[in-house]
């Protein structure tokens, strides 16, 4: 099984605090973590874990930041070949600092570090050749829609695009999105399971086969053609959610290339994002997984 992500690479720094200072105060860290990051290197190194075999089209900036987070996809079996180190540009940088069970992001992700068409048409091979692409919407638009169109196999869309999205959703096999992307996609307001359930028909409808949307502290919903089924959030203590929706991805893209009905993928992809906002980051071991089981 080959899945290929297209997607943001970036330094994660991770503070936990007991508190956020006001202005002019000050909060003493807890724990700090800095590791690989970014939506796109979590998923491809999640769908690695759970055995796939995984590329990475994204950028990094030519510094020996850069240089270090290619040595750790490497390392996390990553293939990197399709890793672009953009010249006279630095490293996206993201703080996550960690606080009750709620993250605050500090970003610096320069545009170089986006990913572009050009980049996309460079690793056409890539995802030309793989069972599924996964493609994390917060590159630009443009760039999204030349990976949809290189891709030969399962078409998985992770988020909401800024832009293009009637031919971004006509050419997706499987939409996944948290709250705030969903009621961005829909223009509705998604208040619980059952307005969940309509507004994954109505994505349904613009053309993928798959849509499973969050709503938040209660469940994810899965849409597939007459059926839905409603997935309760598992039960770990949520001490950053942090990379739980990169870990839903991963899983849900691995189940579903491999032939799991939409509904035992949903529960797999849930369990990995329970495994996930465990501990604080973005960075987990999906290794070993089991599903949620099912509570009917």
């Amino acid at each position: 099984m080959r899945i290929a992500v297209v997607g943001q690479i970036a330094r994660d720094l991770v503070l936990t605090v007991p508190e956020v200072p006001e202005p002019g105060g000050r909060a003493v860290v807890g724990e700090r973590r800095e590791m690989l990051g970014g939506k796109g290197s979590n998923i491809a190194r999640g769908t690695r874990q759970l055995g796939a075999t995984a590329a990475l089209v994204g950028v990094v900036g030519d510094d020996r930041e850069g240089r270090l987070l290619v040595e750790r996809l490497d390392a996390d079996g990553v293939a990197t070949t399709a890793v672009v180190c953009r010249e006279g540009s630095r490293t996206a940088l993201i703080v996550d600092v960690v606080c009750d069970g709620e993250y605050r992001y500090l970003m610096d992700i320069p545009t170089a570090t986006l990913v572009t068409a050009q980049d996309v048409r460079a690793a056409a091979a890539t995802l030309a050749g793989a069972d599924a692409v996964v493609v994390q919407l917060e590159q630009p638009a443009e760039a999204a829609l030349a990976a949809v169109r290189a891709a030969s196999g399962l078409v998985v869309l992770d988020g909401a695009p800024d832009g293009r999205a009637a031919e971004l959703l006509a050419a997706a096999d499987a939409v996944r999105a948290d709250h705030g992307e969903a009621e961005a996609l829909t223009g509705r307001s998604i208040t619980g399971t059952d307005a969940a359930v309509r507004a994954g028909r109505e994505l349904l409808a613009r053309g993928p086969s798959v849509v499973a949307l969050e709503v938040p502290g209660e469940a994810n919903v899965l849409t597939w053609g007459e059926d839905s089924a409603v997935i309760p959030l598992t039960d770990e203590e949520v001490v950053d959610p942090t990379g739980g929706g990169d870990a839903f991805v991963a899983a849900l893209t691995v189940a579903l290339v491999r032939g799991d009905d939409p509904e035992d993928a949903g529960r797999l992809a849930t369990a990995a994002a329970g495994r996930a906002v465990r501990h604080p980051g973005g960075r987990t071991d999906l290794t070993g997984l089991s599903p949620v089981p099912s509570r009917h």
